[in-house]
């Protein structure tokens, strides 16, 4: 299965939004001249663990890490365990880079860029966990196409995870909650595991709080936590 093959084309291979913000210090673009090289995820090629980390091991998938506070977080505690994190956004690349250095993170790969490009050359049932947290909601009905949470881009994580594992899914934005629980309330393909309304509002363990999560509290936001199993 490739990123052609369900769904929108525009939806899935394209990008929308700026890349870059405020001007890199002289440590950060240094991080960006000699550290993103190192970890790069290959431009071609199979994404498999042995390609990048040379061994077998659980491979866990983050599309748009913000500043890689979570994908750093996850990647630590689970030092066996190869992460492949994906972000157009240049200031989210250098804030995951400044983890990766200072945690002393050997187990992580980055993609500056499209992340369905890489999800879509990971082999089929390859990945243990996919996360997407706090994406763009794009909350104009007219842009809703440009949500990650569509047909295709979910169909496409379906298909790189291995049976029983995990997709998490998390928002502060109930326009985006809606739309998201429409996208995947009649799939088949994954069952939810919350059995009470309180199970989607608690974090659950192993999932850090982010700046941004923490932000959106402070302004009055409640935050939702959806967990997804791959059914066989």
């Amino acid at each position: 299965m490739t990123a052609h093959k369900s769904g929108d084309p525009t939806t899935l291979n394209r990008l929308y939004g700026r890349q870059s913000g405020h001007k890199l210090r002289v440590g950060q673009q240094e991080l960006v001249d000699t550290l993103l090289p190192a970890i790069s995820v290959p431009e071609e090629g199979p994404v498999t663990a042995q390609a990048l980390f040379g061994q077998d091991c659980p491979l866990h998938f983050e599309i748009g890490f913000g500043a890689g506070e979570h994908l750093a977080y996850r990647a630590d505690l689970l030092p066996d365990h190869g992460f492949i994190g994906c972000e157009p956004f240049l200031n989210g690349v250098v804030g995951a880079l400044g983890h990766i250095r200072d945690q002393h993170l050997t187990n992580v790969k980055l993609h500056m860029g499209n992340a369905l490009d890489v999800l879509a050359r990971v082999p089929d049932g390859a990945l243990s966990f996919v996360y997407l947290l706090h994406p763009d909601p794009w909350p104009k009905a007219r842009h809703a196409k440009r949500r990650m949470m569509n047909k295709g881009p979910v169909d496409l994580i379906a298909a790189k995870l291995k049976p029983g594992g995990e997709f998490r899914f998390g928002t502060d934005h109930p326009v985006y909650l809606r739309w998201a629980m429409m996208v995947m309330k009649d799939r088949a393909d994954f069952e939810w595991l919350a059995e009470t309304p309180e199970d989607f509002l608690r974090r659950p363990g192993g999932w850090p709080q982010t700046r941004y999560e923490a932000k959106a509290r402070r302004q009055g936001h409640e935050v939702w936590y959806f967990r997804y199993r791959r059914a066989d």
